[in-house]
C-alpha cells in the first residue's frame, strides 16, 4: 500500500481542488449579493476599503485566488509525482484564505494595515508550498508558472498600499483583473488544446489544434503587452492599439484550436467559449481607449466572462475528473455556465439596459447568484464525498 492510500482523512481535504474550489463557489453565490445590497446603499460594511474596491478585491483576491489555488495544489503533483498537500495543511490554508475574507469584509474592528497583513497571507503561503513541492519535485518547466502567482500576491499588497495611500485603488482593480486575464491566456492556452485534440483523437479527427509554437509566444507577448498599458493609462491610444492587437492575435490563436469542432462535448466546447472572452475583452477594452464604449464593459467581459467563465468551466471538469464521474456537463451544469456568459453581456451594457425596472447591474447580479446557485448544487457535494468509480458517460448524459 502507497503513502497516497493511507490518507484516512475528511475527503474535502484530500486534494486541493475540494476545498478551495467549494469555498470559491459558495463564495461567489454569497459575496455577489451583498454587493448588490452595498451598490443599493442596503448594507454599510466596515472594512478598510471602499465598496468598489471591495467588490473587485474579493472577486479577485478572493474567489479568483481560491479557483488558482484548488487549480495548482491539483495540477502540481501531477506535474512532480509527488504526494498532493492533504489533510491539516490544506485546511490551514484554507483557513488563511477564510481569515483574510472575515478582515477584508471588517468583521474583526482592525486597521488596513492589521487587514492587509492577514490577507497576503493566503497567497504568499500558496506560492510558497508550490515553489517548494516543484522544487522537490525537481520540475523546473514549471517555476514559470509561480511568476504570475507571485506578481497577484504582490498586486494584493499594492492594492492595500494604493487604497491606503491614494483613498481608490484604480490601478490596483485594473492589475488584480489583468493578472487573472494573463493567467487564463497561459494555462488555457495549454488546456485547451490539449482537452481538443485528445478528445478529437479518440474520434479519429485527423485535423487537430496546432500545438504551441512561436505564434502561441507572440499571443502572450501581444497580451501582456495590452494588459501592462490598461494597467497604467487604460484611455491611452496607445492602450487601443495594443488592445485592439491583442484582440486579434487570440481570436486566431483560439480558430487554430478547432473549438466548433467540439460542439458534441458542450463540457469541452465551455473552454473555448471562456476563451473567447479574452479577446472580445481585449476589443472592449480598445474601444473604450478610443471612446466607442464604456470604460466599465471591457472590465466585465474580461473579468465576469473570461475569469468567470474559465474559472466555472475548469472548476466543473477537474471536479468531475478528479471525482470519478464522467465527463459530461448535463444541463444544470451547462445553464450554469450559460448564465455566466450572459450575466458578463448584460453586466458589459448595463446603462442600456432594462427590464421591469432593473438595470443591467441587478440583472448581471441576479444571473450570477443563479449560476453559482447551480454550480454549487451540483458539484458542491462531490467535492465532499470520496471518490466514486467511473461511471459510463451515457449513464450521465441525461442529468
Amino acid at each position: 500500500m502507497t503513502k497516497r492510500d493511507t490518507y484516512k482523512g475528511p475527503a474535502l481535504f484530500s486534494y486541493g481542488f475540494r476545498p478551495f474550489f467549494l469555498s470559491a463557489c459558495l463564495f461567489a453565490l454569497v459575496v455577489i449579493p451583498v454587493w448588490w445590497l452595498i451598490w443599493r446603499g442596503e448594507v454599510t460594511l466596515a472594512g478598510p476599503l471602499s465598496p468598489v474596491d471591495w467588490h473587485i478585491h474579493e472577486m479577485v483576491f478572493g474567489y479568483g485566488a481560491a479557483v488558482v489555488a484548488g487549480f495548482l495544489f491539483t495540477a502540481v503533483p501531477n506535474w512532480t509525482g509527488r504526494l498532493p498537500t492533504r489533510g491539516r495543511p490544506l485546511a490551514l490554508l484554507l483557513a488563511l484564505w477564510v481569515a483574510g475574507r472575515v478582515a477584508v469584509g471588517g468583521l474583526t474592528g482592525l486597521g488596513p494595515v492589521a487587514v492587509a497583513l492577514i490577507d497576503q497571507a493566503f497567497l504568499l503561503a500558496v506560492v510558497a508550498m508550490i515553489a517548494r513541492e516543484i522544487v522537490a519535485g525537481r520540475n523546473w518547466r514549471n517555476l514559470k508558472v509561480l511568476v504570475p502567482v507571485t506578481l497577484l500576491w504582490l498586486a494584493n499588497i499594492l492594492f492595500y498600499a494604493e487604497a491606503m495611500t491614494q483613498g481608490s485603488a484604480e490601478h490596483g482593480r485594473r492589475l488584480g483583473i489583468a493578472l487573472l486575464v494573463f493567467l487564463i491566456l497561459l494555462i488555457g492556452g495549454r488546456i485547451v488544446p490539449s482537452f481538443t485534440r485528445n478528445w478529437l483523437a479518440q474520434r479519429g479527427a485527423t485535423r487537430l489544434p496546432v500545438a504551441f509554437d512561436r505564434f502561441d509566444m507572440l499571443c502572450l507577448a501581444g497580451g501582456a503587452a495590452a494588459l501592462i498599458a490598461w494597467v497604467l493609462a487604460p484611455l491611452h491610444p496607445v492602450s487601443a492599439w495594443l488592445a485592439g492587437a491583442a484582440a486579434l492575435l487570440h481570436l486566431v490563436r483560439l480558430l487554430r484550436w478547432r473549438g466548433l469542432a467540439t460542439w458534441r462535448s458542450p463540457l469541452l466546447l465551455m473552454l473555448h467559449l471562456a476563451y473567447l472572452l479574452a479577446p472580445l475583452g481585449f476589443a472592449a477594452l480598445a474601444a473604450a481607449a478610443a471612446g466607442l464604449a464604456s470604460t466599465a464593459s471591457g472590465t466585465h467581459i474580461l473579468g465576469i466572462g473570461a475569469v468567470g467563465g474559465m474559472t466555472v468551466a475548469v472548476m466543473m471538469r477537474a471536479t468531475m475528473g478528479h471525482t470519478g464521474r464522467g465527463l459530461v456537463a448535463g444541463p444544470t451544469l451547462t445553464a450554469a455556465f450559460g448564465l455566466v456568459l450572459i450575466a458578463a453581456a448584460v453586466r458589459a451594457g448595463a446603462q442600456a439596459l432594462s427590464y421591469a425596472g432593473l438595470d443591467g447591474i441587478d440583472l448581471a447580479a441576479g444571473l450570477w447568484t443563479v449560476a453559482f446557485g447551480l454550480l454549487a448544487w451540483r458539484i458542491g457535494p462531490w467535492l465532499i464525498q470520496p471518490k466514486v468509480a467511473r461511471k459510463a458517460p451515457s449513464a450521465l448524459a441525461g442529468r
